[in-house]
């Protein structure tokens, strides 16, 4: 399942958790987010019991954007126990972004 973080007390809680977290930075006008939805959703379902999956709109939480120095869309940040460990920018294909996650956990 896929989760919207909507303020920064959200997202610091979700951060600290056992499993590997993507956090989509994304903006609903953004053609290549719409790209990149359906790739994460099937590596959400793939990866459920180790990786948590959220999505911050950048237009809507644009401290948290700010916070993370967002300045394209989509960017993926992987965090594991807290701790950004890598981040990609742009659209991901399916095996890219496996292999990113399975790299990571």
């Amino acid at each position: 399942m896929i989760h919207y973080i909507e303020n920064e007390r959200i997202l610091s809680e979700v951060l600290n958790n056992d499993k590997l977290v993507i956090v989509d930075f994304f903006a609903t006008w953004c053609e290549p987010c719409k790209l990149l939805a359906p790739v994460l959703k099937k590596a959400c379902e793939k990866y459920e019991d180790k990786v948590e999956v959220f999505k911050v709109d950048v237009d809507e939480t644009q401290s948290i954007a700010m916070r993370y120095h967002i300045s394209a869309m989509p960017t993926l940040i992987f965090f594991k126990n807290g701790e950004e460990v890598e981040r990609q920018v742009g659209c991901l294909g399916e095996e890219k972004l496996e292999r990113i996650i399975n790299d990571l956990i």
